[in-house]
């Protein structure tokens, strides 16, 4: 298609050996067992100790259930192990996703996959970890040069396939700072963004999670030079990566992350506390 960005990267598994339709399958079965146990999204999503738009993406076919969410829900839909019983085939597909993002990016996804703790400071919009599906969608069709659909539909899945780190057990520890400018953009208009900031109360929730919004009127900031996101991964040293303007770094050399690291904590003591961000946000979907 003339004039749009049709980037260069490799198929999604999915694409190339079939497992799409392994979990469109799954996806089918799980939508038929909770509509015969009588059960809507929300109230599955209760019992299984996540949110509605997690069981609505996994029955789309959008995100890939987690072994142990199938065991679960096997159970609450006394699905007598059919559900179960393609744990191991959905693991053995996890094992070949990260080959699912693009080639530059794809050292840093295995060392996300992997992090026991995650830190990230986000200064323009919010953390691809913790986007909604249409949120997004909405970051993707607004970008310039303009993404064809089915790129834009290839990434909004691929941003939501990375979010199953937080479906992992045990889970990593995670720090999220974000700018309160961020919170206020609506980016995709009023609903997207009211369900936005739903979504990250809910996240926020977790007890592996502290979430901090860094208010716009401080007159001190130790960090003007962009956003980044800190990690460890299990049995290796940290790292730092940050992306300006599609050009991604990722830092290894230990001074470097160490610098990194302490500005990050000198954001967070000039930042909300966790009480008092969630205080804001939700009097922001009041406002």
């Amino acid at each position: 298609m003339a004039g749009t960005d049709r980037e260069e990267r490799p198929e999604r598994p999915s694409e190339t050996d079939g497992t799409a339709h392994l979990f469109s399958a799954l996806g089918k079965q799980i939508k038929v067992l909770r509509e015969h146990a009588g059960l809507s999204q929300r109230e599955l999503g209760k019992a299984a100790h996540c949110g509605e738009a997690l069981i609505s993406s996994i029955e789309r076919g959008v995100r890939t259930p987690q072994p142990e969410f199938l065991r679960r829900v096997d159970e609450l839909l006394d699905a007598r192990g059919v559900l179960a019983a393609a744990a191991d085939d959905v693991r053995e597909a996890q094992a070949k996703a990260r080959t699912r993002h693009p080639e530059w990016y794809r050292s840093y996804a295995g060392l996300e996959a992997d992090a026991v703790e995650l830190y990230d400071y986000s200064s323009m919009a919010v953390l691809g970890l913790l986007q909604t599906e249409e949120y997004a969608r909405a970051v993707f069709t607004q970008r310039r040069p303009p993404l064809d659909t089915g790129t834009i539909e290839k990434r909004v899945a691929d941003r939501l396939s990375r979010q199953q780190i937080f479906e992992q057990w045990p889970p990593p520890e995670f720090s999220f700072v974000m700018e309160e400018s961020v919170l206020r953009r609506p980016i995709g208009g009023k609903t997207v963004h009211a369900e936005q900031l739903r979504h990250l109360l809910r996240i926020e929730q977790m007890r592996t999670v502290q979430l901090q919004v860094m208010p716009t009127d401080r007159d001190e900031h130790p960090s003007l030079g962009g956003s980044f996101t800190l990690l460890t991964p299990r049995g290796r040293e940290p790292v730092a990566y940050m992306e300006t303007q599609g050009y991604p770094r990722l830092i290894t050399d230990r001074e470097e992350v160490r610098i990194i690291a302490l500005r990050y904590g000198i954001i967070r003591t000039h930042a909300l506390n966790p009480q008092e961000s969630r205080a804001l946000i939700a009097k922001m979907l009041g406002d």
